[in-house]
C-alpha cells in the first residue's frame, strides 16, 4: 500500500484525520476496471469509485472530446440569457432519456447541489402556486442525500448530522420501508409538507432494495395528499440498476429526479434535476411574472457537458446499460452463499449491478476490507458495517467471482 510518511495538508472526506493523516492510499492512473497505485500496485475497484466509475476508467474517448472543447471554448455562465452549445445539446438528450414527459432540466454541479435545487424547487413550486405553507421536506431512515444544507437535514444516517444538528427546519425523516408510518405523516402534517425524498435503492444507507410494492405505495400517497414525489437516482441513474434510470425500472412517475455520478462517469462534477412539467409550469408560462432564483456559477459548464455527451455515447453504443442488467444477475448468484458465512448477518442483491455483504460489526468489516485490499482489491465500508459491491459496467464475470472469493476468503481469515 502507497503511504505518505510526512503529515498532509490535504483534508480527506468522512475521514478520521489521525488515522488517515499519515497513512493515504495515493493512486496513480486508471484502466477499465483496474487502478494502480504511486508503487505500482494493481487494484480492482470495486465500489468503482464513489459509485460513478461507470464506463471504467482511462477512456480515451471522454479526453479527447473534453480536450477539444476546453480549446473552443471551456465554459460560460449560463446565468441569465446566456449558455452554450453542449449545455442546450445535453439538456435536449436528458430530457429524451429520462422518464418524465416533457421534462425541463436544471443542471448542477453534482449530486448534492441536485438535492439543494430539487427542495429549494419544491419549495417555491408551492409558494407559487398560492400555497406558502408547503415548506416540509420528507425523507426515511437510512437515506443519503449529499451533505449540502438540505442533504444534512434530510439524511436519515444522523452520524451525519454529529455536531451540527438539521441546518434547515421543517425537515424530517419517517422509518424505512414504512409506509403506514407515511401515510399517518401525511394525515397528520399533509398541509405543510412540500415533498418526499426517495433512492430507489438506498445506497450509502447500505445497498437495501425496496421492500415489495413499497415504491408504488409511496406514490400513490404523495398523490393522493399533494406532496411532490422527489426520486434521487445520483446513484441509480445511468444505468447502475440494468435499466437507464430506476424510476423507468420501478414504473415510477415522479415530480423531479435528481441525477449525478454516472452522467459523466466521473470524468467532470455534473449533475441535473429533471423537472416535470407541472413544477415547470408556473415560471414557464409565457405570462409568468415568477423567477426561480437559484444559481450555480458551473450550472451547465460546457466542457462538463461534452463529458456528459462522451459518457453517455459509449453507454449506448457499447450497450452498457444491458450488460448491467446480465452481471447483476451473475453477481446476485454469486454472493448468495456468503449469507451463509458466520460472520455475515445479511447479504442484499438483485437490483442491477448492485450488492451489500452487511457483517457481525464495524470491526470486523474494517479487518476485511483492509484484507480485501491487500490482496488487490479495493472495498468500502459502508452504513451498518455493510462491505459495498458496485463495480464499474465493464467488469467480467471472472472479475465478479474474484471479488466475492477474495471476500469470503477475508472473511474466513
Amino acid at each position: 500500500m502507497t503511504q505518505t510518511t510526512q503529515e498532509t495538508s490535504f483534508w480527506h472526506c468522512q475521514a478520521h484525520m489521525p488515522t488517515v493523516k499519515r497513512r493515504q492510499v495515493v493512486f496513480d492512473r486508471g484502466e477499465g476496471c483496474y487502478l494502480w497505485d504511486t508503487d505500482g500496485n494493481r487494484y480492482l475497484d470495486v465500489p468503482a469509485s464513489l459509485w460513478y466509475a461507470n464506463v471504467g476508467h482511462g477512456r480515451a474517448e471522454i479526453a479527447d472530446a473534453v480536450a477539444a472543447q476546453i480549446r473552443k471554448l471551456e465554459s460560460y455562465s449560463s446565468f441569465g440569457s446566456y449558455t452554450t452549445t453542449p449545455t442546450l445539446a445535453l439538456a435536449e438528450r436528458l430530457a429524451d432519456l429520462v422518464p418524465i414527459d416533457g421534462a425541463k432540466i436544471f443542471l448542477t454541479s453534482g449530486g448534492s447541489d441536485g438535492i439543494d435545487v430539487a427542495a429549494k424547487l419544491a419549495r417555491r413550486y408551492w409558494s407559487a402556486v398560492g400555497r406558502p405553507d408547503k415548506k416540509a421536506v420528507v425523507s426515511r431512515d437510512l437515506a443519503y442525500h449529499g451533505l449540502h444544507a438540505f442533504g444534512t437535514s434530510i439524511t436519515g444516517l444522523e452520524f451525519n448530522r454529529e455536531g451540527l444538528g438539521r441546518l434547515i427546519p421543517e425537515t424530517m425523516t419517517v422509518p424505512t420501508h414504512d409506509t403506514a408510518a407515511l401515510a399517518a405523516l401525511f394525515e397528520a402534517e399533509g398541509s405543510r409538507i412540500a415533498a418526499f425524498f426517495c433512492e430507489p435503492v438506498l445506497g450509502t444507507g447500505g445497498v437495501i432494495p425496496p421492500a415489495p410494492g413499497y415504491l408504488a405505495e409511496v406514490q400513490r400517497l404523495c398523490r393522493a395528499h399533494d406532496v411532490l414525489f422527489v426520486v434521487d437516482e445520483v446513484i441509480t441513474g445511468f444505468g447502475r440498476t440494468g435499466a437507464m434510470f430506476a424510476t423507468g425500472l420501478f414504473g415510477l412517475e415522479p415530480d423531479l429526479i435528481v441525477m449525478a455520478k454516472g452522467i459523466t462517469s466521473g470524468y467532470l462534477p455534473l449533475g441535473a434535476v429533471a423537472v416535470s412539467p407541472r413544477v415547470a409550469a408556473p415560471f414557464w408560462a409565457d405570462d409568468s411574472p415568477l423567477l426561480f432564483r437559484q444559481g450555480l456559477t458551473y450550472a451547465g459548464h460546457a466542457t462538463a457537458c461534452v463529458a456528459a455527451h462522451a459518457n453517455l455515447d459509449i453507454l449506448e453504443r457499447e450497450g452498457l446499460v444491458d450488460r448491467v442488467a446480465s452481471l447483476g444477475r451473475h453477481l446476485a448468484a454469486a454472493v448468495a452463499p456468503l449469507a451463509d458465512h458466520p460472520l455475515v448477518t445479511d447479504v442484499r442483491a438483485g437490483v442491477g449491478l448492485l450488492a451489500g455483504i452487511q457483517v457481525r460489526d464495524a470491526e470486523v468489516a474494517d479487518k476485511v476490507a483492509r484484507l480485501c485490499f491487500d490482496r488487490g482489491y479495493v472495498m468500502r465500508v459502508i452504513t451498518n458495517a455493510t462491505l459495498q459491491i458496485s463495480p464499474p459496467f465493464t467488469v467480467e464475470e471472472h472479475e465478479i467471482d474474484g471479488i466475492v472469493t477474495t471476500i469470503a476468503e477475508a472473511l474466513d481469515a
